[in-house]
């Protein structure tokens, strides 16, 4: 894969906020604009809990165990990947972009990966597997580059 023409759409997200990035010029020197911004509120699990794991009886007697309380932090981030999906769902259906590279952590790459419909699954021209999400643009330019003509 050579690298992202111009016209070619970048998503840079990390489970709780994306950027949607357009390149302005060639391959070899890419000049990304910010489309769009998406962010999630999503505090951690401890803020989310409302109470303490429950317990149950056992077989033995006098026996409990504690069940596994939901992790509710893990839960919007699996949200926002469906979210994610359906926006570009909605966005290439009006023909917003024909072109886009996937930029996000492993596991969150995985998961809009595996929530993308046919429609956009087919204009994804690459798949990076870093977060970027806090990076300065002039970064994610150089690194998005580099991995592309990598790849």
């Amino acid at each position: 894969m050579a690298g992202i023409d111009n016209g070619t759409w970048v998503l840079v997200a990390d489970g709780e906020k994306a950027l949607f990035l357009e390149n302005m010029t060639d391959a070899e020197n890419p000049n990304l604009r910010v489309v769009k911004k998406e962010e999630q509120d999503n505090p951690p699990d401890r803020e989310q809990s409302a109470n303490r794991p429950g317990r149950m009886q056992d077989t033995g007697v006098q026996q409990r165990s504690a069940m596994d309380d939901t992790d509710w932090h893990e839960l919007a981030k699996e949200r926002f990947a469906d979210d994610m999906a359906e926006l570009l769902y909605g966005m290439a259906h009006r023909g917003r972009f024909d072109k886009i590279v996937l930029v996000a952590a492993p596991n969150v790459l995985g998961e809009i990966r595996d929530k993308l419909h046919k429609e956009v699954a087919d204009k994804v021209v690459g798949e990076i597997p870093k977060t970027l999400t806090n990076h300065p643009i002039g970064d994610i330019e150089k690194i998005v580059a580099k991995d592309l003509a990598e790849a």
